[in-house]
């Protein structure tokens, strides 16, 4: 449907090119032959040719193509916002009124030099193209983002603010493009829906660069296409987990209760985590560290877990803890909770505290510690990617291996696997997807065979404790990647600004 208006759309716009440059006395044919016809307006205008070369600026070359057409138009008498505002908007409607209304005719460069816009005008220009040049930049460029919680300890802090590179892995077309300037997916004050559906684009990137394993990628929330509108949900509880705890029945069943916002992909809440995994991998998690293809990955070096940590009955010094570990005992208390504490103190020596690798170390050279253990827990395992028991026992510091999907790569799929491909194949890949009596059945014909449309990756929190990751929802698809986590360009905590952490690159 989206290619069919598209279509349309542009043939009334080069229907009304027709007419406007027949009115102008150039052959009205020219006016048919996208490019070529910027080409002859550019001459008509008497601008500079670099205009027309511009065009070819991937993305930004659509917006320097509307310019033209709104100071084309200006060439026809028509100055006023709104007339201007209908050639971006409905140009296949407005370009055709221009080019063949008998009340409209061509006036030439040099009445347009004696148009002169008024104070409130010129502000308003100066407002809209602000907006667009913003905009511009916030889609197809970069983008602020702020750390929300601390699943990305001790790399990324809360209140970290960053610059996300859109361009490292190729610009992503808008899907929903009908869409609210500088808000994600929700208008402030109202809390309705920053974005109208009316049109939907196909996934597109613009010179697309896979995500390199290791990369600190933000993303849209895979699970977040579904989300229960209360504060205690959204991507805090996701609908699917609620699901299997209550039943889709008692939710759906109870809209008053559980009311239900649906999103498309580029709408979906942002997550940022590490790029563990890439299609193709083989992934599996042991005693914490990650596994490829049976190699090592080591940990980052700012990556935390929770250690057991006993001591011969002396205390650990508070300063040690504080200055050392970096931890704020008087907040930064209650460790294994999902509200990012670090430290906990459970008497007779015995302490839970959240470390790095090199805290370890630090710890294990303290006199009065006898011992530094993995918290290896093994009863948080039922909510666990792909919730299927009976064939995926694993846990969060020993899970897998998992097999990581590849464009173009074909597996056999059995009892044994379906559970991982199941929301990649029917959901992700938008294919009718049946599992009945052992049978599988793919947009209504029986097979055991399946070879994937995209590329895939495996997201980890750095604090990989106190993480909603890829443990717990699965695989991250190629067209929710947004962009690259590349610069720390402001920070701040309780104590003020983190003077350290600014304009500092992330690893």
């Amino acid at each position: 449907m989206g290619y069919v208006i598209f279509i349309l759309g542009l043939i009334g716009s080069l229907y009304g090119l027709y007419g406007m440059f027949r009115k102008a006395g150039v052959d009205a044919w020219k006016g048919l032959i996208p490019y070529y016809n910027t080409w002859i307006m550019v001459n008509l205008m008497g601008k500079k040719k670099v205009w027309f070369w511009l065009q070819f600026i991937p993305v930004v070359g659509q917006f320097i193509t509307i310019s033209l057409t709104i100071e084309f138009v200006k060439h026809f008498g028509r100055y006023t916002l709104i007339e201007h505002a209908l050639v971006v908007f409905v140009p296949f409607l407005y370009l055709p009124y221009v080019g063949f209304s008998k009340n409209i005719h061509y006036i030439g460069p040099e009445k347009v030099k004696l148009y002169k816009k008024s104070v409130v005008r010129e502000w308003i220009d100066a407002a809209v193209f602000a907006i667009v040049a913003a905009t511009i930049i916030r889609t197809f460029v970069f983008e602020a983002y702020v750390i929300p919680t601390p699943s990305m300890e001790k790399t990324l802090l809360v209140n970290d603010f960053l610059f996300v590179s859109k361009f490292s892995y190729g610009p992503r077309i808008p899907e929903t493009p009908l869409s609210f300037p500088f808000v994600h997916n929700t208008m402030p004050v109202t809390d309705g829906k920053s974005y109208l559906e009316w049109v939907h684009w196909p996934y597109y990137r613009v010179f697309p660069r896979p995500v390199e394993r290791g990369d600190v990628v933000v993303f849209n929330f895979p699970v977040g296409d579904t989300v229960i509108d209360l504060p205690n949900y959204q991507s805090i509880r996701t609908y699917y987990s609620a699901v299997r705890d209550l039943g889709r029945n008692t939710i759906l069943n109870d809209p008053d209760s559980y009311p239900l916002i649906t999103r498309p992909v580029d709408k979906q809440e942002n997550f940022i985590k590490r790029c563990t995994g890439i299609a193709g991998d083989t992934l599996s998690v042991r005693h914490g560290h990650v596994f490829i293809n049976s190699v090592d990955q080591g940990l980052p070096p700012e990556s935390e877990m929770y250690y057991h940590v006993a001591t011969n009955g002396k205390p650990i010094p508070d300063d040690f803890i504080e200055q050392d570990l970096r931890i704020d005992l008087e907040s930064d208390t209650a460790a294994g909770n999902t509200n990012g504490g670090n430290y906990n103190y459970e008497g007779n020596g015995s302490y839970f505290i959240n470390l790095t690798p090199s805290m370890v170390d630090d710890v294990k050279h303290l006199p009065m510690v006898t011992s530094v253990v993995l918290d290896e827990r093994i009863n948080d395992s039922t909510d666990l990617f792909p919730y299927d028991r009976a064939h995926c026992r694993w846990y969060r510091d020993n899970y897998g291996p998992v097999w990581i999907p590849a464009k173009g790569a074909t597996i056999t799929l059995t009892p044994a696997n379906i559970a991982l491909y199941y929301r990649v194949i029917s959901v992700y890949e938008h294919n009718d997807l049946e599992v009945k009596n052992g049978q599988i059945t793919i947009n209504g014909k029986a097979t055991d065979t399946y070879t994937f449309k995209m590329n895939y990756y495996w997201m980890m929190g750095d604090n990989r404790h106190n993480s909603l990751d890829s443990r717990y929802w699965g695989f991250v698809p190629e067209d929710h990647v947004v962009g690259r986590a590349s610069m720390i360009w402001m920070s701040y905590g309780p104590g003020g600004l983190r003077w350290k952490r600014i304009m500092r690159m992330i690893h």
